[in-house]
C-alpha cells in the first residue's frame, strides 16, 4: 500500500467528496452562504476562494492519496480569510496562529492514521512557513450531530490543547516548533554534551550518550 500527500489546487479540488466540495460553511459569511446554496453556486464559490487563499497566501489544504486514491483531507487558512471563524463564540483565533477548518477521511480508511498524517502533513507546512500554531473550533457533540466542524475528540487526541472551553464549540491549538528553535534545541544539547565530557585518569575521553532531539 502506498501512501502520498499533495497539496490542493484548484487541478485537485475535484477530489475532494462531492459534500466538501460543495460545502462553503467556512468559505463565505452566514448569509452570503445561504445565498450561494440557494442559487446552487456553491462550487464555484469553493473554487474562488482556494484560489484567492492560493494567490495570497500560499498552499491552504492537503489530500491523502492511499494507493492513489484519495483517502483524506485537511483545509486551514488565516482567520481573516475564513468568515464564519466569527460567528464562534469562543473566537477569535488567535493573531500568531493558522485556523484549520476541515479535517476528514473517508469511511473506509478510518482508524488507519490518516488523520493524524494530515495534522502532521499541516503542521509541517505551517512550520516552514514560520507560523506559531495552529488553531481550531472543535465540535463536543457526538459523531451523528457534528456537520462541518472537526471532533472536538479527535483534535485533543492528536496533541491540541484547550485554550477556551465550551459545551459545544471550545477553541483548540497546537503549538509548532520553529526550525529556529530546533536549531537552537541542538546547539543546546552540543553545548551540554562539552561541559559534561569528564577526563579519566587513564586517558580516555568518556561523553555520556546523547539522544537527538526529534524534529516536529
Amino acid at each position: 500500500m502506498s501512501t502520498s500527500v499533495v497539496g490542493i489546487t484548484l487541478d485537485n479540488i475535484d477530489e475532494l467528496p462531492k459534500r466538501c466540495r460543495r460545502c462553503v460553511f467556512w468559505e463565505l459569511a452566514p448569509h452570503m452562504a445561504e445565498q450561494a446554496t440557494e442559487y446552487g453556486n456553491t462550487e464555484l464559490e469553493k473554487e474562488a476562494w482556494l484560489s484567492s487563499v492560493l494567490l495570497d497566501w500560499g498552499s491552504c489544504g492537503k489530500i491523502v492519496y492511499v494507493d492513489r486514491i484519495p483517502a483524506g483531507y485537511a483545509l486551514y487558512a488565516p482567520p481573516a480569510a475564513v468568515p464564519r471563524s466569527e460567528a464562534f463564540p469562543t473566537g477569535p483565533v488567535s493573531h500568531d496562529a493558522v485556523l484549520l477548518t476541515a479535517l476528514a477521511v473517508l469511511p473506509e480508511r478510518s482508524g488507519g492514521g490518516i488523520g493524524r498524517m494530515l495534522v502532521q502533513a499541516v503542521a509541517r507546512d505551517l512550520t516552514r512557513r514560520g507560523v506559531k500554531a495552529i488553531e481550531a473550533f472543535g465540535d463536543a457533540a457526538p459523531p451523528p450531530d457534528a456537520h462541518c466542524v472537526i471532533p472536538a475528540d479527535f483534535l485533543r487526541s492528536v496533541g491540541f490543547k484547550t485554550v477556551r472551553a465550551h459545551q459545544r464549540w471550545p477553541r483548540l491549538r497546537l503549538e509548532l516548533r520553529s526550525e529556529l528553535s530546533w536549531k537552537e534545541d541542538v546547539e543546546a544539547a552540543l553545548e551540554r554534551l562539552l561541559t559534561e565530557i569528564t577526563i579519566p585518569a587513564q586517558g580516555t575521553v568518556r561523553a555520556p550518550a546523547l539522544e537527538a532531539p526529534v524534529r516536529p
